[in-house]
């Protein structure tokens, strides 16, 4: 009976013994059989071998300062640039296995003991998706559904995937590619992107806190938001740091100390319309559209299609220097806020009733505004919208809340009330700026500032703007006059009124132009005398002397595009040019009489490091060596004893008019520097160009219309307005030593033929000035 019994017991433990094996052994093979159908795409569309090799990922192209910065970005939804895993950091790999999977590295893609205590527990111990399976739902998946169905097979198809990447990537690779396709929100599309956006630091840079910080967002980047959410943030930064402690990474001293610390969130938003080199990058754009239409993308089968520099994850290698390029944007910065200030005070409706005008008649004003209202986007778009144009008229006379440029602001920006033509009005009260700095010998051009905030004004000033040159044109009737009628800088031309007849030169009238005072001295001058003090009435003799023809010949070699009437008015800069031009033709100076067309970039990659572009120089022999040194001789004396001394004296520092607009006064610079300024009819233009033996780099301040700007040549002159940029940026240079930029003599050339010393004529006639001046004050 016993035995009976105990068989009988036995015979129940084998059928259980039996059912387990039969339901284990289907649930294998059943669980087989959902893999085998997610692989064969029964649940939805899997990812290809070739996909899984080649795992497509929008990436931005990277426009890389010369340097070696990121000076910003072209991307339409992903702001992403990929780095190696050997360029991340070991705090924020830690963080990330120590958070997100511990037992990564024993896994092959699916954690069998996470998946069983999630299982168990209903996940209130922590999820069960591995790395991998995060990267599979990234690149291929998606977002979770919220019918459970769906997300079931969703996750399905994340395991299969998972496993997939797990034979076809490292380790390292997987982690590097997770990290690299993250959306931390902001458009910080990757770990790159992200550190540089919530750090402002390069990823290699991250402490551990801030590791610990991107890596706590991965579980929900929305939710945990640092910008929004300071608090949760900080409590999910304090939860990594534990896990970290956890599992050994750092220890429990560590890990007090860094929860001890605030969250120090450095918060730099990337974006077109902001960072540094705004203006440098709109150009950019320019060019990489023309030669994306002159240099098609080859695809498989012999077609072609258009590069996308928004998705393609192009990298731009540019002449930019950030350094440079933030030195310069740094001093128009300075320099402009303060003379937009004084601006301002004198141009009060009380002072001035036609602000921001000067000597308009109220029918001229009219046409400003008429022109500006519907060049403007308001209209553009109620144009087009099919609004009448009595309506579109009445909205610019009705209030509407807008945020507008304010130097007085630390983001530069005000919100405020007013009317659209009232906003017109208002922006045309702001002075332009633009300054462009290039090495002469090779074309590189190193800092590009095309306005004062590309935010609020768009117009590129270094290329688009076009403005009269005033007397930096001069320097190029002088160094026709040199080399071909061999004048020297030490042979004199009196100061008197001079006319050149009508009908010469191709002129309709008699030119008889004045200088800028009215008055004339009646002395002689030297020519390297009468360009330090931009004597005009010489200039006058020289262009009839030597023509206009040779100068606008030497002036199209020099690389000034712009229309060029062969007449001799042009001697005093008449002619519209841009500030790239101009800077690229005074670099002809300081290489030895050898054009370089000014170069911005000079590689293009695509994603794979492949070579697309190389530029190629363009150069050109202009002048002669000893030409080109006597010019550089000649404009140093601008600035040892002309318009441009104030780059040396310090002697006018108790001066109203210095402490108002010349900002940074006094600079006492005593390194050899040639340059110009150049100051236009009613001071509508304010230049500088300025010279030292391996940076040329000019500088144009001015109104939006000619008829904006001061009253007085006082304020309103180029040694007033552009020059205090120049010094103020070449200031900050000489304090990077790293850059280079040079304090030395211009080089001579071997054998001078042209005399450049005028010490003793120029000793024997200040003599005679004083002889006569003396004479002129005794009362017989």
């Amino acid at each position: 009976m016993a035995k009976q019994k105990l068989w009988a017991q036995f015979s129940e433990f084998r059928k259980f013994i039996k059912w387990f094996w039969i339901l284990f052994g289907t649930g294998i093979l059943a669980a087989l059989l959902i893999f085998l159908m997610a692989g064969w795409g029964v649940f939805g569309p899997m990812p290809t071998f070739e996909r899984l090799e080649n795992p497509q990922t929008n990436l931005a192209t990277e426009i890389v300062s010369s340097d070696g910065e990121t000076l910003g970005k072209f991307y339409l939804d992903d702001n992403r640039t990929p780095i190696a895993y050997e360029d991340l950091p070991e705090n924020l790999i830690h963080a990330l296995i120590a958070t997100e999977d511990a037992r990564y590295y024993k896994h092959s893609g699916i954690d069998a003991r996470g998946f069983a205590r999630a299982v168990f527990f209903l996940g209130t111990r922590g999820g069960a998706s591995t790395i991998s399976q995060q990267l599979a739902r990234q690149l291929f998946v998606g977002v979770r559904s919220k019918n459970k169905v769906q997300a079931i097979t969703q996750k399905i198809k994340e395991w299969v995937i998972a496993t997939r990447l797990e034979r076809n990537y490292t380790k390292e690779e997987i982690i590097a590619m997770y990290m690299n396709i993250y959306d931390f929100n902001y458009n910080a599309d990757g770990i790159r992107s992200a550190s540089r956006i919530y750090f402002g630091k390069e990823p290699q840079e991250l402490k551990t806190e801030e590791s610990a910080v991107l890596v706590g967002m991965l579980k929900n980047s929305s939710l945990y938001n640092p910008i929004r959410r300071e608090s949760l943030v900080l409590d999910r930064r304090n939860t990594v740091l534990s896990q970290m402690a956890k599992y050994d990474y750092i220890t429990e001293k560590e890990k007090d100390s860094l929860i001890g610390l605030k969250m120090d969130i450095n918060f730099n938003p990337e974006s077109h319309r902001e960072g540094l080199a705004t203006y440098f990058r709109m150009y950019l754009q320019r060019f990489l559209n023309k030669w994306i239409d002159e240099n098609p993308k080859p695809v498989a089968g012999g077609k072609e299609e258009k590069w996308n520099i928004y998705l393609d994850g192009l990298k731009i290698y540019t002449t930019i220097d950030s350094r440079m390029q933030a030195n310069a944007e740094e001093a128009v910065a300075a320099h402009m806020k303060k003379l937009q200030a004084e601006f301002f005070v004198q141009n009060t409706r009380e002072r001035n009733p036609t602000t921001p005008f000067l000597d308009l008649t109220p029918e001229e004003t009219e046409r400003i505004i008429e022109r500006a209202m519907r060049n403007s986007e308001r209209w553009r778009a109620m144009r087009a919208a099919g609004v009448s144009e009595k309506k579109i008229r009445d909205s610019f006379l009705e209030e509407t809340e807008m945020t507008v440029f304010d130097w007085t602001k630390e983001t530069q920006e005000k919100d405020t009330i007013m009317t659209p033509m009232d906003s017109i009005l208002y922006y045309k009260t702001h002075l332009r700026a633009s300054m462009m700095s290039m090495e002469p010998q090779t074309g590189h051009v190193k800092a590009w500032v095309g306005g004062v905030n590309y935010k609020h004004f768009q117009y590129d000033n270094v290329i688009q703007g076009a403005r009269q040159a005033g007397s930096v044109f001069k320097p190029f009737i002088y160094a026709a006059a040199i080399d071909q009628l061999r004048y020297s800088p030490c042979d004199s031309l009196p100061d008197l009124q001079y006319c050149i007849e009508a009908e010469k030169h191709g002129n309709p009238e008699p030119w008889c132009p004045k200088n800028a005072d009215g008055r004339y001295s009646g002395k002689n001058f030297t020519l390297k005398r009468a360009l330090a003090n931009s004597v005009n009435t010489v200039t006058a003799r020289l262009i009839d002397q030597v023509g206009p023809k040779p100068v606008v010949s030497i002036v199209k070699n020099l690389g000034l595009t712009s229309e060029i009437p062969e007449v001799p008015s042009i001697a005093l800069g008449t002619p519209d040019f841009n500030v790239y031009e101009m800077v690229g033709a005074y670099g002809t100076f300081v290489n030895e009489g050898v054009y370089v067309k000014p170069v911005m970039v000079t590689r293009i990659e695509d994603r794979n490091g492949t070579v697309l572009y190389e530029y190629v120089p363009e150069t050109r022999d202009v002048l002669s060596k000893d030409v080109a040194y006597t010019m550089l001789n000649l404009m140093e004396g601008v600035t040892q004893g002309g318009s441009g001394t104030r780059l040396r004296h310090s002697w006018k520092k108790n001066d109203p008019l210095y402490k108002e607009i010349i900002t940074g006064y006094p600079y006492e610079f005593s390194n050899p520097i040639a340059g110009k300024t150049g100051t236009t009819q009613n001071q509508s233009d304010g230049w500088f160009m300025g010279m030292v033996p391996n940076l040329v780099t000019g500088v144009w301040v001015g109104g939006e219309d000619r008829s904006t700007h001061f009253k007085t040549i006082a304020y309103g002159q180029g040694a007033s307005m552009a020059l205090p940029i120049w010094a103020l940026y070449m200031q900050k240079n000489y304090e990077v030593e790293d850059l280079g930029v040079s304090k030395e003599e211009f080089p001579e050339p071997s054998s001078l033929s042209i005399r450049i010393d005028c010490s003793l004529i120029e000793e024997d006639t200040e003599k005679k000035d004083d002889l006569e001046d003396d004479l002129e004050d005794l009362d017989f």
